[in-house]
Formats: C-alpha cells, structure tokens, sequence
C-alpha cells in the first residue's frame, strides 16, 4: 500500500556445496577435485557468506543457487572440505557445542577434518555434527554441536534426497518505527516486506525485497534487490492510480527486468478481482505465457469489509478462487479487515479483529497451496492504530498478540 525508496546493502550469499578432501592441507595434483553442494535442512545449502575468501569468513545456510560458494571439494573422501581453496574449519580448534565453522587457510588440523556417517557430517577432532544453531531459516550460521537425530544436522549426499523441514509461512506488512525488529522478532513473523527493494533495520526474519512500480525498474534498484534477497515481489496494485498505476502492457514490457535478476518472483499484486476473467492480473498473466515471460507464484491483497464471522471463509474463498485459475502458489502480501467503501476506512472491533485472526491464519496455514501471508500491518501507529499489531512503544495490541499466536503448534 505504500512505497519506500530507502536503500539499504547486504550482499546475496550463496549456497553450498558438499565434499570430503583428504586431511591433508595439500592435495596432489594428478587427484581430480568433484565439487558439489551439501544439501540440508529445507533444501538449503552450506553456503560461504558473500562468496568471502578471507580467514574467518562465515560459513552460513543459503538457498542453493550453484554459484562458487557452494561447492566443496573431494566427494565421499574423508578429510578436508574445500571451497575457493580453503577449508571448513571449526573455530579456534574448539571441541564446545555452539563453536561457529568458518573458512579457513588449510592446515591438516583434526578441526579441518570431517567425515559424512548415515547423513550427518562429524568433525572428528571434536567428534561433533555440523548443525545450523536449530534452525532452518536462511542466513542460519553453522556450527558444531553434540551428534543428534535432528533434521538441522543431517546433510544430504549428492544424488540424495534434501532434508525437509516445515516451512513457516507467517510474515508482516511493515514500515520503519521505532520497534520495527523487536515486533517482527515478538511476533514470530519469518518473513517481512516493506515495499522496497532494501530495509535498514537488523530483523530477526527473512526481508522480501518488491520493486514498487515503473519508476523502481533500473539497474541501481534491482542490484540491491539481488543483495537483499533471494525472493522479488512485482508491482505493487498497479490497477489503482495512487499505487503503481500502470497498464497491462507497460508492465509486461518491464517484466524481463525483474526476471533477468535470476530471483524467484512474484506476480504484480493487484487491489482486487485478481480471480476475474479479462482483469488485470488475468490479462498480465496471459500475456506474460504469450512472451514466454516467468512468474513463479500470484501475490494477492485482500480487505475485507464484512466484520462478521464469515469473514475468513471470503478471504478464502478469494484465495481459492485465484488458485484455481491459475494453478500457481499463493502469498497474501497484504490481508486485513478495513472497509473502504466509505471514503474514509472503517475497521472492525478489538474482538472481531481477534476472531479474525485466528480463523484466517488457522485456514491459511492448512492451505497447501498457500506459501506465505503477511498481515497489514505491524505498526499501530496513527490511522493504522485501529488494525495495526504493535503500538509506539512496543507492546502489542489485541490483535498483535492474537497474531503472535497463528502459526505456533
């Protein structure tokens, strides 16, 4: 619903790649080094942080994407694992649970020395796994941790299957004030947009660059969308003059510009009727197929005005009905309960907010078709008081704390 042109630079990292080399800091030369990804919890990948070569750079979890930062070297051999000619290597030789991996210049050392037993990776100077602080999100820094069945010390071997893990859907709609992290952090969002391709603030959860309209589509802001994230939302309600205002065909003329950022991208969120034949989003879509143009999932927005019980049943029904058009995943980018019919917006009670928010997160998390939702929004602030989830000074509102509560078992 709004646009921001803050810039903000954090660079892409890449994801990883799985080898054993042998426990020696040199390797001969007539041996031929195999370089594949080690694939774990999600699908994600052991990935050097920002394709970094120094001493001590970080060894992170990262989507796969098969650049350089991925691959390791010596497949299936007990010993080193290399990328860019250095080797895993658990800091400071340490032997405590908790102690980060890093790269480091190859020594010979038992701290540089792995080998993968039944889909776990064991340092074997500490004789601990390779673990991803429990957890699954992308960015999640490696370390050593005591041998266990969890999900976030097994690794795949090349031709395996990846680890699954659940994927959490819950994010927020934000703008910069003064809680803006510790919302996100109190709310258990996992993901969060703020309709711009970059975001200032230190957020515990994934940020989801968008290009806003037309005026966003060059190379400045789509290289920091491309070191922001790994995920593009299109255009924002490019159907309603005072959003991003654009025709179907400017549009598609723009579109190989975000596709040719090599990012997972979303569909243009239109304000409404993105279900109905000969729409907007319909027509977009049609043309992108006859363009041979991309789009990997539908972002919607969706407002409700009926405050009633039913309303997680239309918001629903809504989704559904995209869904069955164009058999594409679904992520609700803005979703809310305010009534626009009256000029000035008019919102439902604390309570009716509250039995919202638990029947539609309830529906949406037991969608399979849906990927993520994002409510409207974390700041209550002004005259998003009556529907936001946190207040200036950082407590939650009725609704923020129902919120808090969707997604959690």
């Amino acid at each position: 619903m709004t646009a921001r042109s803050v810039s903000r630079s954090w660079l892409v990292g890449a994801a990883a790649a799985l080898t054993c080399l042998a426990a020696v800091a040199a390797v001969p030369a007539a041996r031929a080094d195999t370089s594949t990804p080690i694939l774990g919890v999600a699908g994600k990948c052991v990935d050097v942080q920002w394709s970094g070569t120094a001493n001590g750079t970080t060894v992170w979890l990262w989507d796969c994407n098969g650049t350089n930062a991925q691959n390791w070297a010596g497949v299936g051999q007990r010993g080193a694992l290399r990328a860019f000619g250095k080797c895993l290597d658990v800091a400071g030789g340490s032997h405590q649970d908790g102690t980060r991996v890093q790269l480091w210049e190859c020594n010979g050392t038992d701290a540089q020395n792995w080998k993968l037993e039944n889909r776990k990776l064991v340092n074997t100077g500490s004789g601990k796994c390779l673990d991803t602080l429990g957890g699954s999100a992308t960015g999640t820094p490696l370390q050593i941790r005591g041998c266990s069945g969890a999900a976030t010390q097994t690794w795949a071997p090349p031709g395996a299957p990846p680890v699954a893990a659940p994927v959490a859907k819950k994010g927020v709609s934000t703008w910069e004030f003064a809680y803006e992290a510790e919302g996100i952090r109190d709310v258990g969002a996992a993901w969060y947009h703020d309709w711009s391709t970059s975001d200032d603030v230190p957020a515990s959860a994934e940020f989801v660059p968008m290009i806003w309209g037309a005026g966003f589509v060059n190379d400045g802001e789509l290289a920091t969308a491309q070191r922001s994230g790994r995920t593009l939302l299109g255009f924002n309600e490019p159907d309603l003059p005072e959003q991003a205002n654009m025709s179907v065909e400017h549009a598609l003329d723009l579109w190989p510009r975000l596709q040719g950022t090599g990012m997972r991208l979303g569909s243009p969120a239109v304000a409404f009727g993105a279900d109905v034949p000969g729409g907007w989003l319909d027509r977009f879509l049609a043309g992108a197929r006859e363009r041979g143009l991309r789009v990997d999932f539908i972002a919607l927005h969706w407002y409700g005005s009926d405050f009633g019980d039913e309303a997680a049943n239309h918001l629903m029904q809504y989704v559904r009905a995209v869904h069955e058009r164009y058999r594409l995943p679904i992520w609700v980018t803005e979703f809310g309960l305010i009534d626009f019919s009256q000029g000035r917006p008019r919102h439902p009670t604390p309570q009716q907010l509250v039995t919202f928010i638990g029947k539609a997160t309830a529906a949406l998390e037991a969608t399979p078709y849906v990927e993520r939702y994002a409510w409207f929004a974390l700041p209550a602030i002004g005259e998003h008081a009556p529907h936001g989830l946190y207040h200036v000074n950082g407590t939650a509102t009725e609704a923020g704390a129902a919120y808090r509560a969707a997604g959690r078992s």
